[in-house]
């Protein structure tokens, strides 16, 4: 059986832009083009596709995704154990999360005591160690000084602040996405305008100075956990913000 484009992404929650995407750079080729030009998938392609979510489920660029699938003695088998067993692990943080939500609202409530330590059972403290090692190691003094500075300024942060970053981030990269799918260039006056709005919402966590704002745009290229954030919005958003936030630093920083 085949499938054209409109079924597999009915199939598989992927959109039909992405998919379009991943044909011209090669990552997932569909079986055979029709007459008319449209796309059709055989289950071998279907396969393929589970590999590459999965893969960026781990937080892997695409380029290195093609490079992996491309490799010579490629095993889907061996690379979905490895995924299983990932994802067990994170299986098994996501209900020691769970778990401490339900300890927390019993606590609240009054009907549970909690002791200090249990309050942050089950968060990757691991996780934002290695984030802040990244940074140091790819940035030097300055980054270190840039961490204890955010971190001054968030300890104040109450929920409704973090909230607040969190939101207006979403928003912010939600309209960032529409205006790709426009064909809007990173230097655009729309564009820029949100990536105003960008630098300001960067800016509360620390001052930033042209040469971090540029530095910035590396690290999201460089580390696959904000790749794989960045995708999440458009396929194309890690490579457009990049663009638009160097012009912004040089036009304005």
């Amino acid at each position: 059986m085949r499938y054209s484009v409109k079924q597999l992404t009915k199939l598989s929650g992927v959109s039909v832009r992405t998919l379009h995407w991943y044909d011209q750079i090669g990552l997932l080729k569909p079986d055979f083009y029709a007459v008319n030009g449209y796309r059709y998938y055989a289950e071998k392609d279907l396969l393929l596709l589970q590999q590459i979510l999965f893969f960026k489920e781990l937080g892997f660029p695409l380029k290195e995704i093609q490079k992996l699938l491309s490799m010579d003695g490629f095993d889907q088998i061996k690379a979905l154990q490895a995924h299983k067993v990932f994802l067990g692990s994170e299986i098994e943080r996501k209900n020691k999360l769970l778990e401490t939500i339900d300890k927390t609202i019993l606590h609240l409530r009054g009907t549970e005591k909690m002791t200090d330590k249990e309050l942050y059972y089950g968060f990757d403290s691991d996780r934002q160690k290695e984030y802040e090692q990244y940074l140091v190691k790819s940035y030097g003094h300055e980054a270190e000084q840039l961490l204890v500075e955010s971190k001054k300024r968030t300890a104040k942060w109450d929920k409704d602040e973090w909230d607040d970053v969190k939101n207006k981030g979403d928003a912010l990269h939600k309209d960032l996405a529409v205006m790709i799918d426009q064909d809007l260039k990173p230097s655009s006056p729309e564009v820029q305008k949100l990536i105003h709005a960008h630098y300001e919402l960067q800016n509360r966590f620390y001052d930033l100075t042209k040469e971090v704002y540029i530095g910035l745009t590396k690290l999201y290229a460089e580390h696959p956990d904000f790749r794989k954030f960045f995708d999440v919005y458009h396929p194309d958003m890690i490579e457009f913000i990049g663009e638009a936030m160097r012009f912004y630093a040089e036009q304005n920083l």
